[in-house]
């Protein structure tokens, strides 16, 4: 390993334990050192996921004139890899190596996706804002082709580094490192975001291309310093049984499960309710409230830190014994004021309302992901590691990202019946659009209430029934 990766990785397994919850996932096989330097890959997702929803979101809509509804489109390619999470998951589970590795060759053929979709992205946004003489449709393709590119490797490399940690992870701390993966997913998605919007401060199409290239090479970079040496190469090839499961037959025995079946409905519903936004939020806060670029990408570390302490709240909550479905249902309950404070915001023109939106948005969404991945964690076996974690991770991917093509068209149609008058004067607004889109979220967090209900943990009462009449005397001194 290169002396500068290897002190960065140092430097990142040095972070102080008590500012990281589940810091205590760690073990003596598995130390903290270890468990952080193989989380680089999710900065490096993270990395992508800000650039590609947030800051090129916003550049391809506002700066290029790109229509959002190509815009959510393009954004929403990856969907198209994000069903196969569990065949990758199922894949790498039963995966043969002549190297002994089952999760390596996955992690690594994900970085070289990425790093060419960031690779062709900056001549696609060339050709996008028109300084060559190619056609417009060119442009469409090569940013098409990026965005599934850097989709597709994002999926795989982190449905295989997931797995990869629950199985170096003990069983009792299987859960509790992968949620710590998590919480670097978030921790890169908001130090990106702060760097991309620092970078990006003066804007210019020239410093956005340094941008992407950069990215690209600290992807490649930190990607390496994760898989070196994290796999064990003591099962070989010849070890591993010829015959393995099928993968329909696993499927339906997962799902055979009812309480699983409702599980993943209630994830895909409330992840779809916290992703609408994601490609309507930084334009809501250009186009409505007029604020800058830089502006508007801070809003990405915003919602990260909010989902950061979403995680901590799940951390503490998992600790004292709540109950992981009860906890995801709290975290659907923040979506409520948080989407009503976005929607006020236009109205009031209150830069801070919007941003306390913001904000309670990633602690919504934070506390739902990581309570539903404990659920989902908890009845996963040692052979259905990365299966449990592919089928977890293929709903939530492929409702986030239909979510995010939907809220496009549907703010672009209303925008465009809003403006020619259909909807009627008071609603000839430009927020009419995104508003609409922020209301079918708050209905889709009710839709979700009613999935994940019943699979709440029922809680026996043995005291006698005087004992629950609550008065003056019950309370705390």
């Amino acid at each position: 390993m290169k002396p500068g990766i290897k002190n960065l990785a140092q430097m990142w397994g040095r972070l102080a334990p008590r500012f990281l919850p589940f810091a205590d996932a760690a073990t003596h096989e598995l130390p903290l050192s270890r468990i952080l330097r193989l989380s680089l890959f999710q900065v490096t997702v993270g990395m992508a996921l800000v650039l590609l929803n947030g800051t090129l979101n916003r550049v391809m809509i506002v700066e290029l004139g790109v229509p959002t509804w190509l815009v959510a489109l393009m954004i929403s390619l990856p969907v198209l890899f994000a069903p196969f999470r569990a065949v990758l998951g199922f894949r790498s589970d039963h995966h043969r190596s002549v190297l002994g590795w089952r999760r390596v060759p996955f992690i690594w053929f994900g970085t070289m996706m990425e790093f060419g979709g960031l690779a062709i992205m900056p001549f696609a946004l060339i050709l996008l804002s028109g300084d060559s003489n190619a056609p417009a449709f060119v442009g469409y393709a090569a940013a098409a082709l990026a965005f599934l590119l850097v989709g597709a490797g994002l999926h795989t490399t982190q449905t295989a580094g997931l797995a990869l940690a629950s199985d170096l992870a003990e069983p009792a701390k299987r859960h509790r490192v992968v949620a710590l993966l998590y919480i670097v997913l978030l921790l890169g998605m908001a130090v990106s975001s702060l760097a991309f919007g620092v970078l990006l401060e003066n804007f210019s199409q020239l410093r956005l291309i340094q941008v992407i290239q950069g990215a690209a090479v600290v992807t490649m970079l930190l990607n390496i310093a994760a898989l070196w040496k994290q796999e064990p190469r003591s099962q070989r090839a010849e070890a591993l049984p010829v015959s393995t499961p099928s993968f329909k037959d696993q499927w339906r025995s997962f799902l055979s499960d009812g309480r699983s079946r409702r599980l993943l409905v209630a994830v895909g519903l409330g992840t779809a309710a916290f992703s609408m936004q994601d490609i309507l939020l930084e334009p809501y806060g250009g186009e409505i409230l007029h604020q800058s670029v830089g502006a508007t990408t801070f809003l990405t570390a915003l919602t990260s830190l909010g989902t950061l302490l979403g995680f901590a709240i799940a951390a503490r909550g998992l600790d004292l014994d709540f109950d992981p479905v009860r906890l995801a249902a709290f975290g659907l309950l923040c979506g409520v004021p948080a989407f009503s404070a976005v929607i006020f915001s236009a109205p009031l023109a209150s830069a801070h309302l919007f941003q306390c939106g913001a904000f309670l948005i990633g602690l919504g969404g934070g506390l739902f992901t990581v309570c539903t991945l404990t659920v989902a964690m908890r009845d996963a076996t040692d052979s259905e590691n990365g299966f449990a974690l592919g089928a977890w991770g293929a709903v939530q991917a492929t409702a986030g990202g239909a979510a995010i093509a939907i809220s496009g068209i549907i703010r672009d149609g209303i925008s465009y019946l809003a403006g020619a008058g259909t909807l009627g004067a008071a609603l000839n607004d430009p927020a009419t659009g995104y508003t609409f889109v922020y209301h079918l979220e708050i209905a889709l967090i009710f839709a979700s209430l009613v999935a994940i209900g019943p699979l709440v943990r029922r809680v026996q009462v043995s005291r006698p029934v005087d004992a629950l009449q609550f008065g003056m005397a019950e309370l705390p001194g």
